[in-house]
């Protein structure tokens, strides 16, 4: 099935996106590393964007892209002949869920080193969301797919976060960018702590080859190491020096990993490489979550009327069941 495609409200109606163009630029943005607050209608099958509101736009979600996003770089300039990107394409939607126990973890999966597209990296549970594909079924589509999870109605609740301007290769020095997407980050919150939701885990050995619960503090850690930037980040003193995962064997059972928290911390290279890490738009997504779960606790402890920064309008009616 073709993949759903992205548009923008620049004139009046809605419009689809070029592959070369920068959806970032188009909307605005600046010089400034961002984010920036978008309005969206989150419809079946595809996402409408626009820097200001519209009849229709369910949220206001910030949108970012990384300080050495390709097609912000190719912007404005003359095309080397022999090195054109293509004309007869879009750009993809795509969907990518964080998925929160009741203990307030949020689980990581590795992606198989045999992928063609972003080997070997930390990712949320995502991938391309199909045309007619409710958003949030396309999220729990992938969390099924990927890892066996199936998140029973009425025991969830979820909300978008952000999106995240995706290229891969993700920089120019890698080579000219093949895939173009913009990604939704879902917040999906389960009733069901990490260990009962570890327990149903079932990864798909072609996708997964790892997988791993972070805490909020070294989510915090990790989201603190922004890739592109030269700005110094202070880390707790009192984190842990590893985290423990679950790498899958070939015959596709689970062993323990302790995995050093400097892969974690572990920065975007200059050039091409196969070196696990955190995905920069995981990192983005990470930074998100934590400034949610921040308002949700401070909630807790003032319970008098507040919004959210961001997502502060409703959801569509039709798309808080998973079905």
């Amino acid at each position: 099935m073709a993949a759903a495609r992205v548009q923008l409200l620049l004139s009046g109606r809605p419009e689809s996106v070029s592959f070369a163009r920068s959806v970032c630029g188009l909307l605005g943005a600046g010089p400034g590393l961002g984010p920036w607050p978008i309005h969206c209608g989150l419809k079946r099958g595809r996402l409408v964007l626009s820097s200001r509101p519209f009849p229709g736009a369910s949220a206001r979600l910030p949108l970012q892209r990384p300080p050495f996003c390709p097609f912000a770089a190719l912007d404005g300039r003359p095309r080397v002949p022999g090195a054109e990107l293509p004309t007869d394409r879009g750009v993809d939607l795509g969907v990518a869920v964080i998925l929160q126990s009741s203990d307030k973890t949020v689980l990581l999966t590795r992606r198989a080193r045999t992928l063609s597209v972003s080997p070997n990296l930390w990712v949320p549970p995502g991938g391309h969301v199909e045309l007619e594909e409710e958003l949030l079924d396309g999220g729990l589509r992938e969390l099924w797919e990927e890892c066996g999870l199936h998140l029973p109605q009425g025991q969830f609740s979820w909300v978008p976060l952000g999106l995240w301007e995706s290229a891969y290769p993700p920089r120019l020095s890698w080579g000219l960018p093949k895939y173009h997407h913009i990604v939704l980050y879902l917040l999906v919150i389960s009733q069901e702590s990490q260990q009962q939701l570890q327990a149903r885990i079932q990864p798909n050995p072609s996708e997964v080859s790892a997988l791993m619960w972070l805490t909020p503090d070294v989510a915090a850690a990790v989201a603190a190491t922004e890739d592109g930037t030269e700005t110094p980040r202070l880390l707790p003193q009192d984190l842990p020096p590893s985290v423990l995962a679950l790498e899958l064997e070939e015959d596709g059972r689970a062993r323990p990993l302790v995995l050093p928290m400097s892969t974690l911390l572990r920065m975007i290279p200059t050039m091409a490489e196969g070196k696990e890490r955190v995905s920069t738009g995981t990192k983005f997504a990470l930074r998100l979550w934590l400034q949610h779960l921040g308002r949700e606790n401070a909630a807790h402890l003032d319970p008098g009327p507040a919004k959210e920064e961001w997502n502060m309008d409703p959801l569509p009616p039709n798309q808080g069941s998973g079905k």
